[in-house]
């Protein structure tokens, strides 16, 4: 552990970071180097049913597989070190932070007393702080940032502020690093449940927040049961949002909705033919931002979408079976799927291209992150 410790205490300041299209790469041998390509890091099962926090390239090449004690949801790497957080899936109480050159687990987060994880969570652009999404499991619903500090290769609960809604699904931060954006699903649910409580009085919002927790701006679609979940954020300041709806099967539902800089959160122009492919319900949304697009997954529908944020045109709807992550890349998308191949599809021409990737089949999570 101390020799850990010291490597990385060197290796904090040796790294030096370079941002490339949104993407960080650590210089730092045997890392990230460039040639290597993107890392991708998801949560991904086994036959077995055991839970995996994993790294591969995008050739198919395994950097590392760590079992870990609980399913995990999205994950967070850290902006100057290379470790990441693998976020634990809602209502989970464990997540983990890992190194990513070898895998190892560095430690295990456990959430504090009446308290859940809600699988998501992101790192300051200091490195200095992580806020996760977390319900208040003793006046259930009410939802929370776990407020953490990085001291060394480790996490400490330093507090907690309110996302000024119920049920806090993913949180990103808007192009400045200082905004946070919430997405409330408006569901109550209690500890080591993910039983709907109140799906007659759902309270979905959309929610920009200081870092101390003062609110900016909290927005609604209109749609009480359309549950407010994942986000993409373009470069601008374009937030795309994903719904998931949990009115009447035979109620349209708004399941892509986008806030532009300095104009109300509405829903995005979606035709019918896909809203009823969804089956009311969404997964993963990415944005790339120097290609103006955004995509979409639709696991129950097993549909992948893409459309241009800017126009609204559709620029595929194609079939793909259990659909999960998606991440932005040079050219285009990646897309993994939890029961079928993952896919990389080149936008760069008017006619998109998809791919198969060298990457293992199945049992991959609800979402990827590429570094």
């Amino acid at each position: 552990m101390m020799l850990r410790r010291q490597a990385l205490a060197i290796g904090s300041v040796l790294l030096t970071a370079l941002t490339l299209g949104g993407w960080t790469l650590f210089k730092q041998k045997g890392f990230l180097q460039k040639e290597h390509g993107p890392l991708l890091l998801s949560a991904r099962d086994d036959a077995d049913g055991k839970h995996y926090a994993v790294g591969y390239r995008l050739d198919g090449k395994q950097v590392f597989a760590t079992q870990v004690g609980q399913r995990c949801h999205d994950i967070i790497n850290h902006p100057t070190l290379p470790i990441a957080l693998f976020v634990a899936r809602r209502p989970g109480t464990e997540s983990y932070l890992i190194d990513l050159r070898d895998g190892a687990l560095l430690q295990t987060i456990t959430s504090h007393a009446n308290r859940h994880f809600y699988g998501h969570a992101v790192i300051h652009k200091s490195g200095d702080w992580l806020y996760a999404t977390e319900n208040d499991t003793s006046d259930p619903g009410r939802g929370l940032l776990g407020v953490y500090k990085f001291e060394g290769e480790r996490l400490v609960h330093s507090g907690e502020i309110s996302t000024h809604g119920i049920g806090p699904h993913q949180v990103s931060w808007m192009p400045d690093g200082e905004t946070l954006v919430v997405a409330n699903g408006g569901i109550r649910t209690e500890a080591e449940s993910r039983v709907e409580m109140n799906l007659n009085a759902m309270a979905p919002s959309l929610v920009l927040m200081h870092r101390d927790g003062t609110l900016i701006s909290k927005e609604t679609l209109g749609q009480q049961m359309n549950s407010v979940r994942h986000m993409g954020i373009a470069s601008d300041g374009t937030i795309l949002t994903g719904q998931q709806f949990m009115g009447p099967s035979q109620e349209r539902s708004e399941l892509l909705a986008i806030k532009r800089p300095g104009q109300p959160f509405v829903a995005f122009p979606v035709a019918d033919e896909q809203l009823q492919a969804m089956g009311h319900y969404t997964a993963s949304v990415a944005v790339h931002s120097e290609l103006r697009l955004v995509a979409l997954t639709a696991p129950r529908g097993n549909r992948f979408f893409i459309w241009n944020m800017d126009s609204g045109e559709l620029r595929l709807d194609g079939p793909l079976p259990d659909c999960a992550g998606v991440g932005a890349v040079a050219d285009g998308f990646v897309v993994t799927s939890g029961q079928g191949r993952c896919r990389f599809y080149d936008c760069r021409q008017k006619e998109l291209l998809a791919k198969p990737l060298e990457l293992p089949a199945g049992l991959w999570d609800n979402h990827l992150h590429l570094i």
